[in-house]
């Protein structure tokens, strides 16, 4: 089946950005001129997602502006002649894309988000998507979501995407342990998550994109609470794994962990350096600042 759904858990207060997100999402911080969501949102759109579930919490009104109509804005863009952003904020969504906002009624995890989803994404496939994990591909490269839509579409098994982690980085992510398979995706055999270094099975963590049969749903109902005291996804996909296999895909593309102060901003200065408008100006500052260090 073709994956057209995607879940955006977005309902985390963003307490690593304080004060800088006490009245706003984190995931409405932006990477040059673009928020985080969006970028995800861009992502999922390029894999041929249709349908975009937001599982959100208090004051994340923001994401529901910043993706519906916004009349008196366009309508002033438009007297003032400025048809270029005009046409960017119109170009937002394209017009056969949906959203649909559920609200999580208590900060329970990922798991728990993932769940919330379940009345809308059915008997069907769907794509996981944290919009803090930015992924960044090549020119001319497909999406990480791209990447792992068409191994879903060929294996038709639920997919986690991986990288490897300086060893003692392993308690802040789901660890995974796997064996060969095809090139690039790999059996995972473990799941365990935030396992001390010395308890993990590895050093391959599973980051922001996943997509995942809709099975996932019953052993998510299931669960008590695990690691923090949430539902954590994790320990869903270890119980799905006991039914069905799951693959452990290794994408290409460079992951920055927008979740924490300086992943953030090492990709504000990867995408600066990358965006038309400003590249080369910013170049040139960050050269001034190296020869001034």
């Amino acid at each position: 089946m073709k994956v057209t759904k995607a879940v955006f858990p977005v309902a985390g207060l963003g307490s690593r950005f304080l004060p800088a997100t006490k009245a706003q999402p984190k995931e409405m911080l932006p990477i040059v001129d673009k928020p985080l969501i969006q970028y995800a949102v861009e992502e999922a759109v390029s894999a041929g997602i249709t349908e975009m579930i937001f599982i959100t919490g208090r004051n994340k009104r923001a994401i529901e502006d910043h993706f519906d109509k916004a009349y008196e804005l366009e309508s002033e863009l438009e007297a003032a002649g400025k048809t270029s952003l005009l046409q960017q904020i119109k170009g937002i969504l394209p017009s056969n894309v949906n959203c649909i906002y559920i609200r999580q009624p208590e900060p329970l995890g990922l798991g728990h988000a993932v769940l919330c989803a379940r009345p809308v994404v059915g008997n069907n496939p769907f794509a996981v998507i944290l919009a803090d994990d930015f992924m960044d591909v090549r020119q001319g490269q497909p999406t990480v979501m791209q990447q792992m839509s068409e191994v879903y579409e060929r294996e038709g098994a639920s997919i986690l995407a991986v990288l490897h982690v300086p060893s003692e980085n392993t308690r802040q992510y789901g660890i995974v342990a796997s064996s060969p398979y095809r090139q690039n995706l790999e059996f995972v055999n473990t799941i365990v998550e935030k396992p001390l270094p010395e308890n993990a099975p590895s050093n391959m963590a599973v980051v922001g994109r996943y997509i995942l049969n809709p099975t996932i749903f019953s052993h998510l109902e299931g669960l008590g609470k695990g690691s923090g005291g949430e539902i954590q996804l994790t320990d869903g996909i270890a119980a799905l794994m006991k039914q069905e296999k799951v693959l452990a895909y290794r994408y290409h593309g460079r992951r920055y962990d927008c979740g924490s102060k300086i992943g953030y901003l090492k990709a504000m200065v990867a995408m600066g350096l990358k965006h038309p408008e400003v590249m080369k100006e910013f170049r040139d500052f960050i050269d001034e600042l190296g020869e001034l260090n």
